[in-house]
């Protein structure tokens, strides 16, 4: 979604033109950016704006988990330790951690 200069408005100028105005546009495509102090503050976007970029937060999350699964894949040596292992090369007794 691109925001085009034009559609910043303070949030005084917002709230004398109204909300209806704001959500009408809005919902023709035309989001609004609210700014406050020249620091844009807020966005009225429509519904399916507002859906498409909560999937692709949801697919940034996923890209994120694989990046990460690929990574170890890549660098896996194969080696697995037992916990017994791991816990001497800490130093931790496992018959001394807490069961809950």
């Amino acid at each position: 979604m691109r925001i085009d200069t034009g559609d910043l408005i303070s949030v005084t100028e917002a709230s004398k033109q109204g909300v209806s105005k704001l959500v009408a546009d809005a919902e023709n495509g035309r989001p609004q950016v609210l700014v406050r102090n020249n620091k844009a503050v807020a966005a009225i976007v429509n519904i399916a704006d507002l859906d498409r970029l909560q999937r692709v937060d949801e697919l940034e999350d996923d890209v994120r988990l694989l990046s990460i699964a690929l990574a170890r894949a890549a660098a896996d040596s194969g080696r697995r330790y037992e916990l017994d292992e791991v816990a001497a090369e800490l130093g931790i007794d496992p018959s001394e951690l807490d069961e809950d």
